[in-house]
Formats: structure tokens, C-alpha cells, sequence
């Protein structure tokens, strides 16, 4: 019985935490670059289960072997072990903004903070008082070379990811939205788009931000065909699908009740053969 009530126990901790990480989904499902995250549960180990009535041994010379049946096997419970970031690609919408960008491939986006480099999907960058193109916290998005400082609304980015400038930019003949070329375009930098050599490990750090761990490996930038291709103009959204993480809420909801009912039942069984060995002791 005792067994029983810390089996339910394990369980409606499992399923709260579920819920946590459902509910993160959900909050997060307008927020540009976020990625879906899941859980993943661990069964501790199982007993082997026989009828002791019919316990016996039979022996032969090279040995012996258990004559007891098998019933099955007895769970004990289960832990939460991770929940890890699916980085399927989300729905590319366009802007109007020359400041938005998103990838159409794998890879990250690359900011300087106080901690150091983080790593994101979302491109929902502006200009910083001193010409940078920062983050939406105000971090420097990183080029190759270093921060990026456009110094104006001047510039242009192409699917590699390469910065071009206008030295003959006015602002009144600043028509180039539809892709038209400039008279004197000028290379600045590229910017920094990275991957690991395992994605899975990275830590969440807020935010929408990503940092390397000690199991995900250093970072190195994309180079070749398995560069994703930038686009300006184009913001990525979140990848949650908000019909199966409501789906997956019902579905935890009642594994949660579940796990409170047997530890109900047994703890009623409980007290009834508790009721019982007390009523046979003072006879």
C-alpha cells in the first residue's frame, strides 16, 4: 500500500512538472524565434513479480532453477530526467521593417551581452542611439568582425548574410525595399550565424537566448550550403502548435487525476486494514 501512494506521488510530480513546460509553450506562442519545448520522462526500475505460494526448487545435477511463476512485473514510479528545445523551423512572416531578419535553416543568430555571447532565432533587431544594430534588450548583434555599426537606415543584407552599405544613400531617393540596387554598394561585414555540435544541449537563458554548455560543444560558424539563408525584411515565428499543446494540457490534466485517485484508493485501503489489525488486537 505504502508503495502504492509514493508510485501516485512520483506521478503527479512528473505531471506537474509537464505542465510547467505545457504552459511555458503556450505563454511563449506569439513570441518571435521561440522554439517548443518537451518533456521527457524516466520509469524507475521495475520488480519482477512471482507468487511465493508456489515457490519451490528443483534440483539436477548441473545445477537448480526457481519453480515460482512469474507474474509480471510491479512499476515503482517515474522522475522527470530533461526537458529539451525542439528546434523545428517556424513560420517565416514578412515586415516592413529593414531591422527584422530570420534564418531559414538551422543556426543562430549571434549577440554580445554583459555575460558574454548568447545565441537566438530572433532577429527583431533595431538601431542603437550610436548606429549599432542591437537586439530588442539593446545587446550588439555580432558580424564576423565584431559588432555591427550601420551608423543609419543605409544598408542592405543579402541571404548569405553579408552587410552592404550605400555611400550614396539620401534619404529621399531611398527606394530600394523592392530590392532595387544601389549606385555604390560597399561590404561591411557578415553576420555571425552559428551552430553546435550538438543542439540539443544547449541551455535556455532567458528571453529568447541560447548559451553553449559543456555537453553541446563550442560554437563555430556556418559556412557552405549548410548556411541558412537570411532573410531582411522577415521575422520567424514561434514553432508552437498551439492545438497539440493544448491536447498534451487535457492529457496531463488527467494523469494528474489519475495518480490522485490511486493514492486516494490506497490510502482509504490502507486505513481499513489498519482499522482491522487495531479492532484484532484488542480482542
Amino acid at each position: 500500500m505504502v508503495r502504492s501512494i509514493f508510485t501516485g506521488a512520483s506521478g503527479m510530480i512528473v505531471t506537474m512538472e509537464e505542465l510547467n513546460t505545457v504552459a511555458n509553450n503556450l505563454a511563449n506562442i506569439n513570441t518571435d524565434g521561440y522554439k517548443t519545448e518537451t518533456s521527457v520522462t524516466k520509469a524507475f526500475p521495475e520488480l519482477l513479480v512471482r507468487r511465493i505460494n508456489d515457490d519451490g526448487v528443483v534440483r539436477f545435477p548441473l545445477g537448480s532453477y526457481d519453480l515460482a511463476p512469474v507474474v509480471g512485473k510491479l512499476g515503482t514510479g517515474v522522475e522527470f530526467n530533461e526537458s529539451y528545445v525542439r528546434f523545428e523551423q517556424g513560420s517565416l512572416l514578412e515586415t516592413e521593417n529593414d531591422f527584422d531578419f530570420a534564418l531559414e535553416g538551422e543556426g543562430f543568430f549571434t549577440v554580445m551581452t554583459e555575460e558574454g555571447e548568447k545565441y537566438t532565432r530572433n532577429g527583431n533587431f533595431k538601431i542603437s542611439e550610436d548606429g549599432y544594430l542591437v537586439d530588442m534588450h539593446g545587446n550588439k548583434v555580432m558580424g564576423e568582425n565584431g559588432p555591427i555599426r550601420i551608423g543609419r537606415n543605409n544598408f542592405q543584407v543579402d541571404k548569405d548574410g553579408t552587410i552592404y552599405i550605400n555611400a550614396d544613400y539620401e534619404p529621399e531617393d531611398f527606394v530600394d525595399k523592392a530590392g532595387n540596387e544601389w549606385k555604390n554598394m560597399q561590404k561591411l561585414d557578415r553576420l555571425k550565424i552559428v551552430d553546435f555540435p550538438e543542439r540539443r544541449y544547449l541551455k535556455k537563458d532567458g528571453y529568447t537566448w541560447y548559451k553553449e554548455s559543456e555537453f553541446s560543444g563550442p560554437a563555430f560558424i556556418i559556412d557552405g550550403e549548410k548556411r541558412p539563408k537570411v532573410l531582411q525584411r522577415h521575422l520567424e515565428k514561434s514553432n508552437v502548435n498551439p492545438v497539440i499543446e493544448m491536447t498534451r494540457m487535457i492529457e496531463i490534466n488527467r494523469l494528474y487525476e489519475a495518480n490522485q485517485r490511486v493514492i486516494q484508493t490506497a490510502d482509504e485501503t490502507l486505513s481499513r486494514v489498519i482499522g482491522i489489525s487495531r479492532g484484532l488486537g484488542t480482542a
